[in-house]
């Protein structure tokens, strides 16, 4: 038996010609791989071979400090084993018998890549780095990294691994959600409380800068190259650009963000706060406000289309470019008739 469904169109603006999307575009940048991704949406929106899988370096160091927070044990005390002090590259200089925070190494790790850190780390929150590795190849299951293999909670070199620019921006605009891993990342410098104090500033350029630069994460290795990720906030869209084996990569990124910037701005889907749709007399809601980047030439052929299902409690909002669907969001009828509607008054309004 077919379902009911009840199809509204909702013009964004009136002219639906078709116009060809730009997203996606490739960059020019040093890189040999790169990607600029909406962080809201996950639109990307320039990219060049980002599904290749590489050596990451210690962008790596993004995973291993998402698990340390999400652990929930910030605050406790972490003491040092011999083997973690002996790990080579970019160190936090650690001391056999001394201790921090894992707090604490969580900066260290992410403002000065310490490969000590990393280690310790793997240990305190894994058990043991082994079992450690295996909760990060678990957290890029879930997030839908699907070529990303990682053998170590630090990122030198390793054949087996590896990850792609695509994935690495799908991690960090997941790791961005957490509030306590957007402030370490977004660090310029940090000033520990245990004894004896160290400061530390990060090695990320872009980040002492600040700005529209809300974080990121260096990384480097001869046999790998550089690998940079960066974030950036503005004009209501929040982007990531992810580069491997960039000679220029401070550069790449600047140039990626100054073009995202440019010529996307945001639109929004569908709203979190109860709305009404033309011809219901139910309110409908979503659970969370959505918000998509186009073009202006983009705009003019998009729209919204609502499908209803009538036997059931909601349906879903598609946001459509032409004749090609950008993304869909559920929606469901709201249970409180009492509300003011939100997206569609404003956008008759706005059409008015």
């Amino acid at each position: 038996m077919k379902k009911k469904l009840l199809v509204i169109v909702v013009s964004i603006l009136f002219c639906i010609a078709a116009v060809p999307s730009r997203a996606d575009a490739e960059p020019s940048v040093s890189a040999r791989n790169a990607v600029l991704m909406d962080m809201d949406s996950g639109r990307v929106l320039a990219s060049k071979s980002a599904h290749e899988r590489r050596a990451i370096a210690s962008i790596t160091k993004i995973m291993t400090a998402l698990l340390a927070i999400e652990s929930g044990r910030m605050n406790e005390k972490v003491k040092f084993s011999e083997r973690a002090l002996q790990v080579e590259g970019s160190s936090l200089y650690l001391e056999k018998g001394q201790s921090l925070t894992l707090e604490e190494l969580v900066y260290g790790l992410m403002l000065r890549s310490g490969n000590d850190a990393a280690l310790v780390i793997s240990e305190f929150v894994g058990g043991s780095t082994p079992k450690f590795v295996a909760m990060m190849n678990k957290k890029a299951q879930q997030i839908g990294m699907k070529n990303t293999v990682f053998m170590n909670p630090h990122g030198l070199d390793d054949p087996s691994h590896q990850s792609t620019a695509y994935d690495m921006a799908l991690l960090t605009a997941k790791a961005m959600e957490n509030p306590e891993y957007r402030k370490i990342a977004g660090t310029a410098l940090y000033k520990t409380k245990s004894s004896p104090v160290r400061v530390w500033e990060n090695k990320h350029r872009l980040v002492r800068t600040g700005g529209m630069v809300t974080g990121g994460k260096t990384g480097y290795t001869k046999k790998t190259g550089r690998t940079l990720v960066t974030t950036a906030k503005k004009n209501g869209l929040q982007l990531v650009a992810v580069t491997l084996d960039a000679p220029d990569d401070w550069r790449d990124h600047q140039a990626l963000f100054e073009d995202g910037f440019t010529e996307y701005k945001p639109i929004t889907v569908v709203e979190k706060e109860r709305f009404t749709v033309p011809g219901e007399h139910n309110f409908f809601y979503a659970k969370k406000t959505v918000r998509f980047p186009l073009t202006d030439k983009e705009k003019k052929s998009s729209y919204v289309r609502i499908v209803l299902e009538q036997k059931k409690k909601g349906g879903r909002a598609e946001l459509w470019i032409g004749e090609t669907k950008q993304l869909e969001v559920p929606i469901y009828r709201s249970e409180n008739p009492n509300q003011d509607a939100s997206i569609w008054t404003k956008m008759k309004e706005a059409i008015r």
